[in-house]
């Protein structure tokens, strides 16, 4: 018979530490999601935010997703898809981007590439605030001011630094030999891109198409500067239209935002199983 395990302070008290972090996280989400079931007259009642609803109703959902016409409170339905239309092709541009960057730095060297990796990652470091006016003036000259393409632009290349940076380390665990064999069989340099390293590839997409999509679909301050029509806005620039500006819907606005969670909650059901995985690829040198 198995002797009794002896009782450990400091793993009772780690585990205590993660759940007391665990609540802190999820009380706000607590009170999102019973704020949005709430009616109005409810959720005023501040002595009762942290109680259920008394009679769930959706009507909250139903406002935010059609809007409010007679208090001028436009609906987020068409903003979801303006945001769909502007996250799927960026993330999907950007990922192959820096696919193509990270196989190429990683793996065809040659004078100069450490230091046009250098110059990528410098990217990541320059703050938005800093080039706002000068990139807005760009995307006009170019013709795309004010149009969602013109934003999908922009996420594009403000996404090649760190997808580059992801697929580099993950190629860089590729064995050189796969890609010597398949020059010597004659295969050029997108050949052994698409026949050997792309199928290879599906780990390091997923961590990338996560970080993208959860990036673009949350991003703010790109959306408002560049889409001035508010039925081109992506749903994070239409939610903080839905607030008002008078008496806020507290109930409207929690609905609305978890409206705008879904499909990145979506994302990450599908594939985060995957994600840690796909992460600790490049990592890990077998």
């Amino acid at each position: 018979m198995s002797a009794r395990r002896s009782f450990d302070p400091m793993r009772l008290g780690i585990y205590l530490l993660l759940i007391l972090f665990a609540m802190l996280f999820l009380v706000p989400v607590y009170v999102m999601l019973v704020s949005s079931f709430k009616p109005f007259a409810e959720v005023q009642d501040l002595s009762r935010m942290w109680l259920p609803p008394k009679a769930p109703t959706l009507e909250s959902f139903q406002a935010a997703w059609f809007g409010v016409p007679e208090k001028g409170l436009r609906g987020l339905s068409l903003n979801i898809f303006n945001s769909l239309k502007l996250t799927i092709p960026a993330t999907i541009i950007s990922s192959l981007l820096g696919s193509m960057n990270g196989y190429i730095l990683s793996k065809w060297k040659f004078r100069g590439a450490d230091l046009i990796f250098a110059l990528m990652l410098f990217g990541m470091f320059i703050p938005y605030q800093s080039i706002l006016i000068p990139l807005t003036r760009v995307i006009a000259t170019i013709g795309l001011g004010g149009t969602i393409w013109g934003l999908i632009l922009v996420h594009v290349v403000y996404g090649i630094p760190i997808t580059t940076l992801i697929f580099r380390n993950y190629y860089a665990e590729v064995p050189t030999e796969m890609i010597e064999a398949a020059r010597i069989d004659g295969a050029g340099i997108f050949k052994v891109y698409w026949k050997v390293l792309f199928p290879l590839s599906m780990p390091g997409f997923v961590v990338v198409i996560i970080w993208q999509f959860t990036s673009i679909w949350n991003e703010f301050l790109f959306a408002v500067t560049i889409l001035q029509r508010p039925e081109l806005q992506p749903i994070t620039v239409a939610l903080r239209n839905l607030a008002g500006s008078q008496i806020k819907e507290w109930n409207l606005v929690m609905a609305g935002t978890l409206i705008a969670a879904m499909p990145t909650l979506i994302i990450y059901i599908i594939l985060g199983r995957y994600f840690i995985r796909g992460l600790l690829a490049g990592s890990v040198k077998g």
